[in-house]
C-alpha cells in the first residue's frame, strides 16, 4: 500500500485590514465590533476625521477604508483623494445629497453605502468586493445620482425653450408662431429611443458610473450591464461612452 498523505491544506489568507472612519465614536465602536466579529476581517485602526483616516492608512496599510462624508476637521471628500492612493475606499455615511454621492464616485470611492440600507452580511460582502474592484452602491444613492442627472438633463433642455421665449416679447410674432427650440425636440427624440431600464443605465453612465458600479446599483450581473450598452450605443448611434453622454443630455441628433 502507499504510503503517501495529500497534501495538506493551503493557509488561509491574512484578514482583511480595515481602517473605519467616522466622527461618531458609538458608530466607530459599533462597526469594529461588528466586522472584527468576522474571521476574515480585523479593524487595525480607528479615525474621528480626514486627517486621522490619512495618518492610520500610512501607519497601518489596510486593505480597505471605510470613510464618513461630513466630519470635522478635514471631512470625507476633501480626504478621499489622498486615501484612494493608499487603499480602496468605501464611503459609508447618512449623507445622500447628489452632489455628495457623484462626488465621492468622481474622487475615487469605491462604493457608497448609506446607514440604514444594508445588513451586517451586506456590508462584509462590500468590504470584501471593494478590494476586488467590485462596487457596492445602496439604493438611496442610486436615485441621488439619478435624481441630479435628470435634473441636469431638464435644466439643459428648458435652456434652449427660455431663449426663444424671451425674444418674442420683443417680436411681433405671437408665441403661437415660435417653434420648440431644436435642443429640446431633438433631447425628447433621443430619450424616446431607450428603453426605461436602458434610460436609467445611460443616466448612471452619464453620471461617471463604470459597469461594475452599475451593475451593483441596478442589481444586474455586469454582462447584461455590456449588453444594454452595446444596444444603447447602437440606438443613439455612438461609440463611446463619452460620445453617447453628449447626445444623452444635450440631445444632438445621431449621424
Amino acid at each position: 500500500m502507499s504510503d503517501r498523505r495529500p497534501p495538506p491544506d493551503p493557509p488561509a489568507p491574512p484578514p482583511l485590514r480595515i481602517v473605519v472612519a467616522d466622527d461618531n465614536p458609538v458608530v466607530r465602536a459599533g462597526l469594529t465590533a461588528l466586522l472584527s466579529g468576522r474571521a476574515d476581517i480585523t479593524v487595525v485602526g480607528e479615525a474621528a476625521d480626514g486627517r486621522e483616516a490619512y495618518e492610520a492608512a500610512l501607519r497601518h496599510r489596510p486593505d480597505v477604508i471605510l470613510l464618513d462624508v461630513r466630519m470635522p476637521g478635514v471631512d470625507g471628500i476633501t480626504a478621499l483623494p489622498h486615501l484612494v492612493p493608499l487603499a480602496p475606499v468605501l464611503m459609508l455615511t447618512y449623507s445622500g445629497e447628489p452632489e455628495i454621492v457623484r462626488e465621492a464616485l468622481r474622487r475615487g470611492a469605491g462604493g457608497y453605502l448609506v446607514h440604514g440600507e444594508f445588513t451586517a452580511d451586506q456590508l462584509t460582502v462590500a468590504v470584501r468586493d471593494v478590494t476586488q474592484g467590485r462596487a457596492h452602491v445602496t439604493p438611496t444613492a442610486t436615485g441621488a445620482l439619478l435624481a441630479e442627472l435628470r435634473g441636469s438633463s431638464s435644466a439643459t433642455a428648458h435652456l434652449g425653450a427660455d431663449l426663444p421665449t424671451a425674444v418674442s416679447t420683443k417680436s411681433p410674432q405671437g408665441l403661437s408662431q415660435l417653434q420648440p427650440s431644436v435642443g429640446q425636440s431633438s433631447l425628447g427624440r433621443t430619450r424616446s429611443q431607450l428603453s426605461t431600464r436602458e434610460a436609467e443605465i445611460m443616466d448612471l453612465i452619464a453620471s461617471g458610473l463604470t459597469n461594475q458600479q452599475i451593475a451593483a446599483a441596478c442589481f444586474i450581473s455586469e454582462k447584461t450591464v455590456k449588453n444594454h450598452i452595446n444596444r444603447i450605443f447602437a440606438k443613439l448611434h455612438s461609440t463611446s461612452r463619452a460620445e453617447a453622454t453628449a447626445r444623452w443630455l444635450g440631445g444632438g441628433e445621431p449621424r
